[in-house]
């Protein structure tokens, strides 16, 4: 007899195991079969699901399940063995779907929409930055009012049936017997373990091998095409933990050349002045694309050289990193965050250093001072104070963001007041994509291009932006060229920006975003932005060429009679090898390109002291500090990474 729940108002049936009216009979196979087979079922169904959202591609979601053993079949195997564990959890046949479905459906959508708009696959280090994106809302569905409406109307709409569905799965669906939750968990739990013991990219595993599971953390686009969404995702929950390169040890560290360079300082200390400039660019690059007025002649007659961002269209953190220390993502795991993940302790930067020889080291970001840990992380590299939304004086708008202009106002005005030389970093935002249509009431500028007329009101807005920041930094350049006092500005945009469909529609890129790897001309095209690195005594500097953000730190030392042993010994002596140091490639002083260096036998033994150097500095022992940087010997505590 079926067995009655207790309580008030309507009672619902509660069956158990062995009533015969559900066919779950102890000792007999074929319920076991049966529902072994619908586990197995919906987990196919869920990873072709989950599939078919990041890849958007039928035919290509079909032909990754095409061949036996591939991914695919394994990760359909852990899905169903996850689902039935979960079973166990809850007492339920099957409820487990309720909450791996809605949670592994919504990880791909994400993961579609990141792709789309980054070209990045989604990583679980994003999830460290989720209020960013909450942050950035406002601007999606400005860009984007139809696609946030519906979004907001399905979220609801499936919470809704969620609950419904728990409810009245809980009140009709078979209570498993303890015995067979027992069984389910035994079963399960030591093969899911198994699975992510085998997950561990950095050591080599035969049954992963023999699975065809082959982590390509150099290129995390064939990563997650190859191995699926789910366990390429699964393969970079390791990234945290940054493994020591092969060959780090105290000899080796001491084994590294020490450049006869001390930390020098001119008679006069100059105010040095960084402004990097939120996906500034030079639109008139897209073809087929005329701009009138030009957008950015001040940037164009002072022009100095190229940067080479290592990100493109987002991952700002990511440049203002190189920036600041002179280290180089390219020794890190990819997709990794180093702002996010990374830095945790004082950790040397040219904030540290110029703070050691009585410089104000300040930082302005007109944005949030949480938005990519700022807050925390500029107090890491040294900085005596950051100003950010919170803090800076009301800021006058351009459009929906704080304007260019009135960030210039407020670093003249600092600098005017300070009677220390000061360090400046300055991050713009008025500029930040998407670049919605009319986002300016009075534009500047034409466009005239063969594309849409979307297409083309989205480049106008991105036109302007980039105006104004232009105007800042001719405003700048006027302002320093009657001080007294020595100045130095250095001004970059931090990326290409996220013009989506525009860079499609004027035949630029493919995509809406640029190849992580491609030839080196290519490259170059998609990753360069303008560098200026001017003195009010010198001028600009010229014939830098394309250079790393890493490398920032010594042009602009050079440029202000500033010596240190890292950033003007250590890093000049790497940039007479390479100006591009990036995972994907090395470029030399000369153009030669070295694509793939990465995955060589025989590496650079230059390139491999920049990696234990900078591995040493940021989680190992440090014994690099005495020689390298002497600035924070006896200041920074011992490392806690």
């Amino acid at each position: 007899m079926a067995r009655i729940r207790k309580g008030a108002g309507k009672a619902a049936p509660q069956f158990l195991e062995g009533d015969p009216s559900t066919g779950y009979l102890p000792g007999r196979k074929g319920p076991v079969i049966r529902y072994s087979l619908a586990s197995l079922l919906a987990a196919a169904i869920l990873v072709f699901a989950i599939e078919l959202i990041v890849r958007g591609d039928f035919a290509g979601t079909v032909s990754f399940f095409l061949q036996p053993f591939k991914p695919g079949w394994t990760t359909i195997i852990i899905f169903a063995l996850a689902l039935v564990g979960l079973d166990a959890v809850l007492g339920r046949s099957h409820q487990s779907l309720m909450i791996v479905a809605p949670l592994t459906l919504a990880l791909a959508f994400v993961g579609r929409q990141k792709s789309h708009y980054l070209g990045d696959p989604l990583y679980p280090a994003d999830f460290l930055y989720s209020r960013q994106i909450v942050a950035l809302m406002p601007l999606l569905v400005r860009d984007r009012p139809g696609t946030a409406i519906a979004m907001a109307a399905g979220i609801i709409g499936a919470l809704s049936l969620l609950v419904y569905g728990w409810r009245l799965w809980r009140r009709r669906v078979p209570v498993l017997s303890r015995k067979g939750r027992l069984a389910r968990l035994a079963l399960t739990v030591p093969l899911l373990a198994f699975f992510v013991s085998i997950m561990d990219y950095a050591t080599f595993s035969w049954t992963r091998d023999r699975l065809q599971i082959i982590p390509i953390m150099w290129d995390q686009k064939e990563n997650y095409a190859s191995n699926g969404f789910a366990l390429a995702f699964a393969l970079n929950v390791p990234m945290a933990q940054v493994s020591a390169p092969a060959g780090y040890s105290d000899k080796a560290i001491a084994a590294i050349d020490r450049p006869d360079v001390t930390a020098t300082m001119p008679a006069e200390k100059p105010d040095i002045i960084v402004v990097m400039s939120e996906s500034f660019w030079d639109p008139t690059k897209l073809p087929g694309v005329t701009i009138t007025p030009d957008p950015i002649p001040n940037v164009r007659a002072l022009r100095s050289g190229y940067m080479f961002s290592p990100e493109f269209g987002g991952m700002t953190a990511n440049i203002e990193f190189e920036a600041l220390t002179g280290f180089s993502n390219a020794f890190l795991p990819a997709g990794s965050i180093p702002y996010q993940q990374y830095v945790r302790a004082p950790t040397p930067s040219l904030a540290t250093f110029l703070k050691s020889e009585g410089y104000r080291a300040r930082a302005i970001h007109p944005g949030t001072n949480w938005f990519w840990n700022r807050g925390a992380v500029y107090a890491d590299f040294g900085f005596n104070d950051f100003k950010s939304e919170e803090t800076l004086p009301p800021m006058q708008k351009r459009g929906p963001l704080a304007s260019d202009a009135s960030m210039t106002d407020e670093i003249i005005r600092e600098a005017d007041a300070s009677a220390d030389p000061v360090f400046f970093f300055a991050v713009s935002l008025q500029n930040h994509g998407p670049y919605e249509p009319y986002r300016y009431y009075n534009p500047t500028h034409k466009v005239q291009a063969p594309i849409s007329q979307w297409a083309r009101e989205s480049l106008l807005s991105y036109t302007e932006g980039s105006s104004d920041a232009d105007r800042g930094l001719e405003r700048l350049i006027e302002w320093a060229k009657k001080r007294d006092r020595p100045t130095v500005i250095a001004f970059f945009g931090d990326h290409l920006p996220p013009l989506g469909p525009v860079y499609v529609e004027t035949g630029f890129l493919k995509d809406n975003v640029a190849p992580r790897k491609a030839p080196a001309d290519q490259m170059l095209r998609d990753h360069q932005t303008p560098l200026i690195v001017w003195s009010n005594r010198t001028g600009p500097a010229e014939d830098m060429g394309a250079v790393s953000p890493a490398f920032l730190p010594y042009h602009i030392l050079t440029t202000a009679g500033i010596s240190h042993p890292y950033y003007t010994g250590f890093l000049g002596q790497m940039r007479e090898r390479y100006r591009v140091v990036d995972r994907n490639l090395l470029l030399t002083p000369t153009g030669e390109a070295v694509p793939d260096w990465a995955r060589q036998k025989n590496i650079d033994p230059a390139i491999n002291n920049f990696r234990l150097l900078q591995y040493d500095m940021m989680f190992g022992k440090r014994r690099a500090a005495p020689d390298f940087f002497p600035e924070t010997v006896d200041k920074f505590g011992p490392h806690t990474s």
